[in-house]
C-alpha cells in the first residue's frame, strides 16, 4: 500500500508541474502578445541604404516614435518598401528602444546593351524588354528580358536563337546589363498537310490560311514563319471558309507542328461533315408592336441555298439595327437552328427578344503597344454609358480587322462594378503597317501616246502613321523617257467624324519621240488634289475633290511628224485645270488583295471650269464583280464593265490631250492609245497617222482566274484567261484628215499570269486581237503592276 501511496504522490506531483509549465507558457504568449500589439519605440534607424535617403525609407514604414505599433503594422511596412521597386531584401526588427530597418538596394541600370543582333534591331529589342536605363535591376527581370528577346527572334523565325545575359559592374550601386544573341538559322515550313478534307484539297486550303510553305521569296514576304498564334488564326480562318460554304458540323480537331532540321512540318486534322442547304426561314418576336412582315427584307438567308454562317450574322445585324429603329435600344436576335441530318437541312428561326438592360461601364484596349487609344475606340458605335448591344461590338471588330493594323483582334466583356454595367476588353495584336514595293513595266511607243520601252517603279507607304491611323505614301516611277512623282496622305477621320479627308501631289513629265528616236515635244503635269469621302453605308461612300494641274509644253526637233491637232494644242503652251469632281463608290469585295467575291463599282462626275483654261465635263463609270464559280477548284470569275464619256461647253474648245486613250485598262491586245479617231500627218501615206482619243469609250471584259496546276500556292502565282471588247469613237477636232470617228468595236483575248509577289501585284497579259481595223496598232504583249480597281 505505501508503495502505490508513493507512486499517487509522484504523478499527483508531475501533473502539478505540468499544469504549471503550461500556465507559464500560456502567460508568456500573453505578454508577447500584449507586447506586439502594445509596443512602441524611441527611434526608427535605417541601415544599407546607399541612394535611398534615409528619411524617404522612414516615410514608406509609415510608423512614428512614440506611437504603438503591432506586427501588422511591421509586415505592411515591409510590403510598401518591397512595393517601391528599390529594394532587393527588406527586414524591419527592434532593438531595445529602436526599430531597425535593415534594406539591401538594387543596383542602377546604367545602360542595356545587345550583342550579336543583326535580323533585329537595338531600337525594336529595348521595346521589347522591361529593364531601362535608370530604372532598378533584379535578375528576375533580366531573366524575363532574356525570353522576350527569344520570342521575339520566334516571331521572325528564328526559333534556335539563343540569349545570354551578362551584369557588368560600374561600381556605387550602378550597372551595365548586356544581353548576348545568337541569332541562328532562319527556321523554315518544308510543308503544310491536311487529313480528314475530301470537299475540298489540300492546294485550296492552303491558299486559305496565312501559314505559308517556304519558297525562295519567302525571306521577303515572311508568311512562312511558324507562330502558334497565327496557327490558332488559321483554325478560326478555316472554320470560316467551311461555315460559309454549308459545313456547319465542320471542326478542326488537331493541328501541330513537327521541328525536324530546323524544318516546319504542319498537319492540320478536320472534320468536315456533310454539306447542309437552308430549309425554312422565319422570323418570332416577343415584343409587342415589332411588326415581323416589315422585316422579312432584313432577312439574307433563302430557303434551299448553300448554308452560311455570314448570311445568318448579317441577318442578325439586319434585324437588330430595324427593331433598334423602332425604339427597342435592348433587343436581342437569337438565331435557333434546327438541323436535319438525314436530308442535311438547317431550319432557321430568328427570336426578337427584349434583352437585359446593360451599359458599357468603359471599354479597356491591351495589347496596342504602337496604335493610339482613340484610333482603336472611333471604331466603336458605343461609348461608356451607352446600352451595350452586342451586334455593334461584333461591327467594331469588323472595322478593326479591316484596318489591317493587327494581326488578331479580340472583343470579351467582364461584368463591371454594378449588376447592369459589363467592361467591354479589346486585345489587339499589332503587325507591321510598312510597305514597300517595286516593279517594272514595259509599253511600246505610240506617236500621240506615251513613251514607250521598260520603267520601274517604286514606293513607301505606312497605314498607321505615328500610330494615329493616318495613311501616307510616297511613289517614283521612271523610264528611258519618263518620271512620275507622287505624294499622298489621308487622314481617316476628320474633324473626330468618320470623314477621309486627304491630298495629292504629283509630278509627270514625258518625253515623246516619233518611229526614228527624234524628239517630238515634252511633257510636264505638276498638280495636286484635296479629297473627302463620306460614308453612307458599310459598303457605299461618296467622294468629293479638288483638283488643280498645270501643264507646259516645250517642242522638239521633230515637230513636222504631228498633227494638226497635237500642234494646236502645243500652241496653247501653259495649260491649267482647275476642275471638281464627285464619285461614288460601292465595295463589298471579300478581301481586296485577293477577291473571289463581291462587287467593286465607280462612278465619277468631274467639271473643269473653276478658273483655269479648261471647261469640260467628264463621266466615267467601271464596275468590277468577282464570283468564285468553283471552291473545290479556286476557279474565280470575274466580269468588268465601264465607260466615259467627255463634252466641252463655254468659249473653250475640247483639246486633244482631254480626250481618253485608249489602254490596257480598256482593251488588251493594242498599243496605248493604238485605236479609235485618229488624223493622216501625211494624206498621201496611210501609215503615217497620229492618235488623237476619243470623246466616249465603252468596254467589257470576261476573265476566269485559277491556280497553276504544279506551282506550289505559296508562290503567290495564278493564270487567267481572258475576252476584251471595247470601242473608242468620237472627236470634237474636226479636219479633213481626221478618220476613225464612228464606234468600231474591237476585241481580243487572252490569256494572263498574274503574281501576289514580294513587289506588289504583277501581270502578265498576251492578247490576240481578234475583231480589228486595218488602221490599229497592235501590242502582243503587256507587262506591268496590276490594277484591280
Amino acid at each position: 500500500m505505501k508503495a502505490v501511496s508513493r507512486l499517487m504522490n509522484a504523478v499527483s506531483a508531475m501533473a502539478l508541474s505540468a499544469g504549471l509549465v503550461v500556465s507559464g507558457a500560456m502567460v508568456a504568449e500573453m505578454a508577447a502578445t500584449v507586447s506586439a500589439y502594445a509596443a512602441t519605440v524611441s527611434r526608427i534607424e535605417v541601415r544599407g541604404n546607399r541612394r535611398v535617403d534615409a528619411e524617404t525609407i522612414r516615410n514608406q514604414v509609415g510608423i512614428r516614435p512614440g506611437q504603438n505599433f503591432t506586427t501588422a503594422d511591421v509586415d505592411e511596412a515591409v510590403k510598401r518598401l518591397f512595393g517601391t521597386g528599390l529594394f532587393a531584401d527588406v527586414s524591419i526588427t527592434q532593438q531595445g528602444g529602436a526599430l531597425v530597418v535593415t534594406v539591401d538596394e538594387y543596383a542602377i541600370v546604367n545602360q542595356v546593351l545587345f550583342q550579336g543582333n543583326r535580323k533585329i534591331k537595338d531600337a525594336s529589342l529595348t521595346q521589347a524588354i522591361q529593364l531601362q536605363p535608370r530604372s532598378a535591376f533584379s535578375n528576375q527581370l533580366m531573366e524575363s528580358d532574356a525570353e522576350a528577346i527569344r520570342e521575339a527572334y520566334s516571331r521572325i523565325g528564328r526559333d534556335e536563337a539563343t540569349v545570354t545575359s551578362e551584369v557588368q559592374e560600374l561600381g556605387e550601386g550602378r550597372v551595365n546589363v548586356i544581353f548576348h544573341v545568337q541569332e541562328g538559322d532562319r527556321t523554315k515550313i518544308s510543308r503544310v498537310n491536311f487529313e480528314g478534307n475530301t470537299a475540298f484539297s489540300d492546294r485550296r486550303l492552303r491558299d486559305v490560311i496565312s501559314t505559308k510553305k517556304s519558297n525562295i521569296f519567302s525571306f521577303m514576304m515572311r508568311n512562312d514563319i511558324y507562330d502558334e498564334a497565327r496557327l490558332r488564326a488559321d483554325e478560326e480562318t478555316l472554320r470560316r471558309f467551311y461555315y460559309n460554304r454549308g459545313y456547319a458540323d465542320f471542326r478542326v480537331i488537331a493541328s501541330d507542328a513537327q521541328l525536324v532540321d530546323n524544318e516546319y512540318a504542319v498537319t492540320i486534322t478536320v472534320d468536315e461533315g456533310p454539306r447542309y442547304r437552308f430549309a425554312d426561314v422565319s422570323i418570332e418576336s416577343s415584343i409587342p408592336g415589332v411588326d415581323i412582315g416589315a422585316l422579312q427584307s432584313a432577312v439574307k438567308t433563302r430557303q434551299g441555298a448553300v448554308y452560311s454562317a455570314e448570311d445568318v450574322e448579317q441577318s442578325i445585324i439586319e434585324l437588330t439595327e430595324a427593331v433598334a429603329g423602332h425604339g427597342y435600344a435592348f433587343a436581342q436576335v437569337t438565331p435557333r437552328g434546327n438541323r436535319d441530318f438525314e436530308n442535311h437541312t438547317i431550319s432557321v428561326v430568328y427570336s426578337i427578344d427584349e434583352g437585359p438592360r446593360a451599359y458599357v461601364e468603359r471599354i479597356e484596349i491591351r495589347g496596342n503597344n504602337r496604335t493610339r487609344d482613340y484610333v482603336i475606340r472611333r471604331e466603336f458605335d458605343v461609348s461608356e454609358g451607352d446600352a451595350f448591344n452586342q451586334v455593334l461590338i461584333q461591327r467594331a471588330k469588323r472595322r478593326l480587322e479591316r484596318l489591317n493594323f493587327f494581326q488578331t483582334v479580340n472583343i470579351t466583356t467582364v461584368p463591371g462594378s454594378q449588376p447592369d454595367q459589363v467592361v467591354l476588353v479589346v486585345d489587339v495584336v499589332e503587325k507591321s503597317t510598312g510597305e514597300f514595293s517595286i516593279g517594272a513595266g514595259y509599253t511600246t511607243s505610240a506617236s500621240s501616246g506615251s513613251s514607250g520601252g521598260f520603267s520601274v517603279e517604286g514606293s513607301i507607304s505606312e497605314r498607321n502613321f505615328l500610330g494615329r491611323g493616318q495613311f501616307i505614301r510616297f511613289s517614283a516611277a521612271g523610264g528611258e523617257d519618263s518620271r512620275d512623282y507622287t505624294f499622298s496622305f489621308t487622314e481617316p477621320y476628320f474633324l473626330g467624324r468618320r470623314i477621309a479627308a486627304g491630298f495629292d501631289i504629283f509630278r509627270n513629265t514625258r518625253t515623246f519621240e516619233n518611229s526614228d528616236g527624234d524628239n517630238i515635244y515634252d511633257r510636264e503635269v505638276t498638280g495636286g488634289t484635296i479629297r473627302f469621302g463620306l460614308p453612307i453605308t458599310e459598303a457605299l461612300t461618296a467622294q468629293f475633290a479638288y483638283n488643280l494641274s498645270q501643264e507646259e509644253y516645250d517642242r522638239g526637233d521633230a515637230t513636222e511628224d504631228i498633227s494638226t491637232g497635237i500642234e494646236q494644242a502645243l500652241d496653247q503652251g501653259k495649260w491649267t485645270k482647275s476642275s471638281v469632281s464627285a464619285s461614288l463608290i460601292y465595295n463589298t469585295i471579300d478581301n481586296m488583295q485577293n477577291p473571289h467575291d463581291g462587287i467593286h463599282a465607280t462612278l465619277t462626275a468631274e467639271v473643269a471650269g473653276l478658273g483655269g483654261d479648261a471647261q469640260w465635263a467628264k463621266f466615267t463609270a467601271r464596275a468590277n464583280y468577282y464570283r468564285t464559280l468553283s471552291d473545290e477548284l479556286d476557279l474565280v470569275g470575274l466580269l468588268t464593265v465601264g465607260g466615259g464619256h467627255i463634252v466641252g461647253y463655254g468659249n473653250e474648245d475640247l483639246r486633244i490631250f482631254d480626250q481618253f486613250n485608249s489602254s490596257d485598262r480598256i482593251i488588251r491586245g493594242f498599243e496605248y492609245n493604238g485605236i479609235g479617231p485618229y488624223e493622216l500627218i501625211d494624206p498621201g501615206i496611210d501609215d503615217d497617222r497620229d492618235y488623237l482619243g476619243g470623246t466616249t469609250y465603252f468596254h467589257a471584259t470576261a476573265e476566269a482566274q485559277f491556280p497553276l496546276p504544279i506551282v506550289p500556292e505559296s508562290f503567290g502565282l495564278r493564270g487567267a484567261v481572258f475576252a476584251d471588247a471595247a470601242t473608242l469613237y468620237g472627236s470634237d477636232y474636226t479636219s479633213a484628215a481626221v478618220r476613225g470617228t464612228d464606234m468600231e468595236w474591237r476585241a481580243s483575248v487572252g490569256a494572263s499570269l498574274i503574281w501576289a509577289s514580294p513587289f506588289g501585284p504583277l501581270r502578265v497579259d498576251y492578247a490576240e486581237p481578234v475583231v480589228k481595223e486595218d488602221t490599229d496598232r497592235i501590242r502582243h504583249w503587256n507587262f506591268g503592276i496590276s490594277t484591280r480597281f
